[in-house]
């Protein structure tokens, strides 16, 4: 099983705390396989083998705009959160997971799943998009242009997954323009607001959320509980709190889901 809690927007300090709380849960075996979706105010962090110089914009330009930094622990270079962007961190144990030949789910393989989440988010609203070769993430594949769509950044200790993916839904790309993203000079980012045929068919960002919820039960081949608050997923550390998430017949049918994957709705 795999929990799900929408927070709408936190702060990143905030949510770096949340994370670590839930780690330490997650170990302890008091919670299950859970993903956190949100959105943060204008943020950059750097990650183990982020280069500082991948910041183009000034502290002081920064400090006038209210964007504040910060080093973490996850993979990756330098990376931009804020607002029209669905921020998700699923603190998962890979020891209870496994890969395509029935051994433990490794680090590599998570990510290409929480690749092919976004991946399949992206086909739900009519977007193809794909993997490059060598380079993390969920791209547009027009070759030789394509855009980064997604991105991700982890962190794995003690066999428990943090930090994850940044999906930009409708985001002012113009806020990219502050840092190299990722350490990557010669690709641009995009959204799914610029990338969608039907732009009325844009969801909110909590929609969003229980779309990318859904397609983590079919890429892990587990049931989403919806949780209802942050209360009740502390208060869950006995006892189940939630709504199992229901998979529209056309999804399933599209992805061929396996009915003992489907969420099923109490």
């Amino acid at each position: 099983m795999i929990q799900y809690l929408y927070l709408g927007r936190m702060g990143y300090a905030e949510a770096l705390a949340l994370q670590q709380e839930m780690v330490e849960l997650r170990h302890q075996g008091k919670i299950e396989n859970t993903v956190l979706m949100l959105e943060h105010p204008p943020v950059l962090t750097l990650g183990r083998n982020a280069k500082r110089v991948n910041i183009l914009a000034t502290d002081e330009m920064l400090a006038r705009k209210g964007v504040t930094v910060h080093e973490i622990n996850r993979g990756g270079d330098v990376t931009y959160h804020g607002p029209g962007q669905l921020v998700g961190y699923p603190i998962f144990d890979l020891r209870s997971l496994t890969n395509s030949t029935g051994g433990r789910l490794g680090p590599v393989d998570y990510v290409r799943r929480v690749e092919e989440v976004m991946i399949r988010l992206c086909a739900n609203y009519g977007v193809v998009t794909g993997r490059v070769a060598g380079r993390t993430g969920t791209w547009t594949i027009t070759p030789g242009m394509e855009k980064k769509i997604g991105a991700i950044g982890v962190h794995v200790s003690r066999g428990i997954t943090s930090h994850g993916f940044a999906f930009n839904l409708s985001t002012d790309l113009r806020d990219f323009q502050w840092i190299v993203p990722c350490g990557i000079a010669d690709r641009e980012v995009t959204s799914l607001e610029l990338e969608i045929a039907d732009r009325d068919q844009l969801p909110t960002l909590e929609e969003l959320a229980d779309a990318t919820a859904r397609c983590f039960g079919h890429v892990f081949e587990r049931q989403v509980l919806a949780v209802e608050s942050l209360d009740a997923l502390r208060q869950n550390l006995v006892e189940q709190v939630g709504v199992p998430m229901q998979v529209p017949n056309e999804v399933e049918r599209l992805m061929h889901v396996d009915s003992a994957a489907r969420p099923v709705r109490a």
